[in-house]
């Protein structure tokens, strides 16, 4: 029998080579390939297939498991499924294991938990559950690095969620690099699927992140795993926000929010508390727009400032906003509106900061720069949304009947929007404004919404 040969692993991409080199042929990187022994073979199992609609039945009479919050029930879409693996990243003390603690603790009032920590111990982990006041019968925490040592005590107690904090810290003997190597997270990644596919356990990960803002290691991690949830916050904000980029059990982009407290995460039940800190006086260049993130709509202040240029070329600073959308925008109510601001310097930022992708926020940003423009306070109870075409139409954008409802259950009472999304019978309590051009969506904004 021949003997197997070993193969090289690029600590920064992951790619494998059969013989050494100083330099990555697939990413280029210096100095970073590692050698990594041959894994014994593993001896074959015979599969066994299951008929479809044996399984779909099967899988109907299944209950996600509740995380004990509503807010990251709906990133997961619905709760935690059995047998899911699921990726949490976000920078260094943003409260990654303080959720999942607070998770492990509520599911396991009711079933088998199983929290194993590689960054603290088993006494350090218990003094952030009573500063939490968190009690299970039936949580187990581990202190342990090893994952063949923590799989075989998940499956001896039959684990219906087993936590990882964090992927980082365990290591495999099949991996045949120190803990945190490319090749290890790799392994250990893989290891964790088979058995979470296999016993039917939820297995739940904390992934560090690069000063770029990416979970540390290969992409292939994020293949791996069903759920890909990253945790974000603006500085100084007590505000947590968990979002799904990857779900294969629910919608991609899902938002949950969170307060850092003293008593650890609490859910936000009313989301628009956090963008819709306005000041009691109106201001010119403040206005209110519903955007659509996940499945829910969200209402959020947007700020814009026009200064007159003092020097150079003018700047286009767009923060939580595509700043070449923004361009855009300004080339198109030149052109249509009549809005000029050639000799201006344009700013514009979005309350919160939370990141915008849709289009809604066109005709916004236009009726905010506009205001601050010509120094006009908008009403406070105004709200507007609606996409901008080059040749100066406001389109229609999907969901307007959640939008207004949305609106009319925050207390405004005047909405601008395209007239594709003008409905026939409006919301009670709510005048609903219909535009098919910005020049028309301008004056009836600047009117006070007259």
């Amino acid at each position: 029998m021949a003997r197997a040969s070993p193969t090289f692993l690029c600590s920064a991409c992951g790619g494998e080579t059969l013989k050494w080199q100083g330099q990555c042929p697939l990413c280029g990187a210096w100095n970073s390939l590692e050698q990594r022994s041959a894994a014994a073979a593993r001896p074959a199992r015979p599969a066994r297939p299951v008929a479809l609609a044996a399984a779909v039945a099967g899988a109907a009479g299944e209950a996600r498991i509740a995380s004990g919050t509503h807010e990251l029930d709906r990133v997961l879409g619905g709760g935690i499924v059995a047998g899911s693996v699921i990726l949490l990243g976000g920078d260094p003390g943003i409260g990654k294991s303080t959720l999942l603690l607070q998770v492990a603790a509520a599911v396991g009032g009711s079933r088998p938990v199983l929290y194993a920590s590689g960054e603290e111990s088993v006494a350090q982990v218990s003094l952030r559950a009573q500063r939490l006041a968190l009690a299970a019968q039936t949580l187990t925490v581990l202190a342990e690095t090893d994952l063949a040592a923590i799989l075989h005590l998940a499956a001896e107690r039959r684990a219906a969620l087993l936590v990882i904090d964090s992927i980082q810290t365990v290591q495999s003997a099949a991996g045949g690099a120190p803990a945190g190597a490319v090749s290890q997270l790799r392994e250990c990644t893989a290891e964790l699927v088979r058995f979470a596919k296999t016993s039917g356990t939820a297995v739940m990960i904390v992934g560090h992140v690069t000063k770029e803002g990416t979970i540390a290691g290969p992409r292939l991690l994020e293949h791996l795993v069903d759920t890909v949830l990253y945790f974000e916050h603006e500085a100084g904000s007590r505000y947590r926000i968990v979002r799904a980029t990857k779900n294969r059990f629910g919608a991609v982009n899902e938002l949950g929010f969170f307060a850092m407290t003293a008593g650890g995460l609490r859910e936000v039940k009313n989301p628009a508390a956090i963008f819709l800190a306005r000041p009691s006086e109106p201001a010119p260049g403040s206005i209110v727009t519903v955007t659509r993130e996940g499945g829910r709509p969200l209402l959020i202040e947007l700020q814009a400032l026009v200064d007159r240029m003092r020097f150079g070329a003018p700047r286009r600073i767009a923060q939580g906003l595509d700043a070449n959308r923004l361009a855009m925008l300004l080339a198109a109510a030149s052109r249509h509106a009549g809005l000029s601001l050639q000799e201006h310097d344009v700013f514009v930022n979005v309350v919160g900061g939370i990141e915008i992708t849709e289009t809604s926020t066109d005709l916004p940003a236009l009726i905010a720069l506009a205001s601050s423009l010509r120094g006009r306070p908008l009403p406070a109870a105004l709200v507007a949304f609606g996409e901008i075409g080059l040749t100066g139409e406001v389109r229609p954008v999907a969901y307007g009947d959640e939008r207004l409802r949305e609106a009319q259950a925050q207390g405004f009472r005047v909405a601008i929007v395209p007239q594709g999304n003008a409905p026939r019978t409006a919301p009670a309590g709510v005048r609903v404004i219909g535009v098919t051009r910005i020049a028309e969506a301008l004056e009836a904004a600047l009117a006070g919404g007259a």
